[in-house]
């Protein structure tokens, strides 16, 4: 069996640079194997870290992690193209795109493609594949019965599959913030409002039940995603990495739970009890890999 991959998938809210760097140096100590910098979900907040990013790699790869920069999910403004021709210029690291207008400036460049691009079937993942893809992380939504048939193609091409296993699922993109119109502001004056909920601003229901998480132009799931009972049956099927995206709870706590599932030190079973006693503002779920509702949990023996 291929050595699975644990990875720490690109920081999508607003975290300061000084959050930003007590994550990296933890996370510099974790058993991950690789590693994804770079704002994925508004250009506006890159300032704030973009100059840091060269020293961020250097203590991450200084450790022993494959550092991967990602790139913007949504590009619209001139800024935002330019941001992204910059980053297809690296030479030094491995690229995530989250959006096709980087294909623009890739040509035949090996690259990744991230879970934002939306590959559902075979023929997209070959088509981007025969343009230099070497790397796929599937979207979040898939069902098991999908991902079995993506990672057989995947496997076919020479390429690899990601799937993410923790964390706030992304729903949906925007043009519009969410963020700054909750607080009665526009996008291009929204003083970084969406820095006040560093792991997504609740939207609950009109009877006030627990419904989804916005995080500026982006709509997460409320409930965090956990595949622990699932990476066995992911690894049989040819899944090589396994995707952990990060949020304010103990994430070095996390990738030690999932790396010995994978290693098969501890038994899924086991590690799941031990995710359980953690503290986390949502629930688990892991509905869409079984097909179902999202939001719903399937536990061995039926839905929690």
């Amino acid at each position: 069996m291929m050595t699975s991959r644990l990875t720490i998938a690109p920081i999508l809210f607003h975290w300061d640079a000084e959050t930003r760097w007590d994550f990296y140096n933890r996370i510099a100590q974790a058993p991950v194997d690789e590693v994804y910098i770079g704002e994925v979900i508004c250009s506006k907040r890159a300032p704030f870290v973009e100059k840091h990013y060269d020293e961020m790699a250097r203590i991450l790869t200084g450790a022993g992690k494959a550092v991967v920069f990602s790139t913007l999910a949504e590009v619209m403004l001139k800024r935002e193209r330019n941001m992204i021709a910059g980053f297809c210029a690296l030479e030094e690291y491995e690229l995530e795109i989250n959006d096709s207008s980087a294909l623009w400036h890739l040509e035949a460049k090996a690259h990744r493609v991230g879970s934002l691009m939306n590959v559902y079937n075979e023929d997209t993942m070959a088509y981007l594949a025969a343009r230099g893809a070497t790397h796929f992380c599937l979207p979040p939504e898939l069902p098991a019965g999908a991902v079995a048939i993506l990672a057989d193609k995947a496997r076919q091409l020479g390429v690899a599959v990601e799937v993410q296993v923790f964390g706030r699922v992304s729903l949906a993109l925007s043009a519009r913030c969410y963020h700054a119109r909750a607080h009665g502001r526009i996008k291009d004056n929204c003083q970084f409002v969406c820095e006040q909920d560093p792991d997504g601003m609740p939207l609950n229901t009109l009877d006030n039940k627990n419904f989804l998480s916005i995080n500026g132009i982006q709509t997460l799931s409320h409930n965090y995603l956990n595949l622990i009972d699932e990476l066995g049956e992911m690894q049989r099927m040819g899944v090589t990495h396994f995707r952990l995206s990060p949020h304010t709870q103990d994430m070095v706590a996390v990738s030690k739970l999932f790396r010995t599932t994978l290693d098969g030190d501890i038994s899924a079973a086991e590690a799941g009890e031990k995710l359980d006693a953690m503290s986390f503002p949502a629930p688990f779920s892991n509905g869409f890999w079984h097909g179902r509702p999202g939001h719903q949990l399937k536990r061995k023996g039926g839905l929690a």
